[in-house]
């Protein structure tokens, strides 16, 4: 009997010792593995290179969340929380609301000493007047992509869409409600601004006009607008800068304009979740991007301009030379930031609504 309990407990003991030391295998394994940090982001907006580099530089792996618009990623942030990301990248025109929405909190800059690297023209800008939520990421503008003769940049309308006498095949408009509505007051002769309920009403009519024209194809994002324009599928898209100077690589033939009614500049900014999981990998992928090298990289990379400053002392001046990734000083001057409506934002939403559904 006592050969049998005791190689009983021999048993139970080695069962024991198996489970523990299995146990401590999962839990080094587990404090090993690199820790993710989750980033919100417009699709194809950063080199998939910076990504294996960072994590070799801090251990941190990178999990992308892409979206197309804004709204779908303000959306995205209230149904799945707060809690699931940990860096958003945002739009300026969306910041103050995104603060108001408890979506965003106040970042601790004493941890991002690249911070030094941003440009001053980018700081206490009216989206984020104290610099407290805000860390510039890229910057750029909107406006039109097409093929067909070439023109005069400075000449070019918004009626080349919004007229149907002058369309001249397939065109796209830009699903953002913001930059849609102020583009279309702009095209009125408004400020790209107002928060007139008359001057909305009558941007609401002017895009409703462009949707019964039979070469409106749809709303798409700037990625989505440049592909089919690239494709043929489209004549012409409202896009971002970026995307049409890939574009314009792509097929030179391409041009890209302001309209001569106006546009906007924009800042897109890293923000810092307001219950990130992983806010010190947050703060090491903010400084990440800071980096001069690496700033550079990502704004070749993804055709926009930079705001690090660092980053332009490294750039080729033929990046620095392309007026579709840095505006002229002409298209500047014609050209906004927009800003916060305020509590005038639920006319906005209720406009795009109207766009939307008719």
């Amino acid at each position: 009997m006592k050969k049998i309990l005791l190689a009983a407990f021999a048993l139970l003991a080695s069962l024991a010792f198996t489970a523990c030391n299995e146990q401590k295998q999962e839990q080094k394994a587990t404090a090993e593995a690199p820790k993710t940090v989750t980033v919100m982001i417009y699709s194809e907006y950063i080199d998939p290179a910076m990504l294996e580099d960072f994590e070799k530089k801090t251990g941190y792996k990178v999990q992308l969340e892409l979206y197309e618009a804004q709204e779908e990623m303000i959306g995205k942030l209230q149904a799945a929380g707060t809690s699931q990301y940990d860096v958003v990248i945002a739009s300026d025109v969306v910041i103050q609301q995104m603060v108001h929405l408890g979506l965003i909190q106040p970042i601790d800059t004493n941890k991002i000493p690249n911070r030094k690297n941003i440009a001053e023209q980018f700081m206490g800008q009216p989206y984020d007047p104290t610099n407290t939520y805000t860390i510039p990421y890229l910057w750029g503008t909107t406006g039109i992509l097409f093929r067909g003769d070439k023109v005069d940049p400075d000449s070019v309308s918004y009626s080349m869409l919004f007229d149907a006498k002058q369309t001249k095949g397939n065109f796209s408009l830009l699903e953002e409600s913001r930059s849609m509505l102020s583009m279309a007051l702009q095209a009125l002769g408004f400020d790209a601004n107002s928060t007139k309920q008359e001057e909305i009403n009558k941007a609401v009519e002017y895009i409703l006009q462009a949707k019964k024209d039979p070469h409106f194809l749809a709303f798409d994002g700037s990625v989505g607008g440049k592909d089919k324009v690239l494709s043929n599928m489209d004549w012409a898209a409202i896009v971002f800068n970026g995307e049409a100077a890939v574009a314009i690589d792509e097929d030179s033939t391409l041009q890209y304009v302001i309209p001569k009614e106006g546009s906007f500049m924009w800042v897109d900014a890293m923000t810092l979740s307001s219950k990130s999981p992983n806010p010190e990998g947050a703060y090491a992928f903010m400084n990440y991007i800071l980096d001069g090298q690496i700033g550079a990289q990502l704004a070749k990379f993804v055709y926009y301009a930079t705001p690090n400053k660092a980053s332009l002392e490294v750039i080729d001046q033929d990046f620095k030379d392309n007026r579709v990734i840095n505006p002229t000083e002409s298209e500047i001057k014609r050209m906004v930031f927009l800003a916060d409506p305020g509590d005038a934002a639920k006319l906005f939403d209720e406009a795009w609504t109207i766009v939307k559904t008719r």
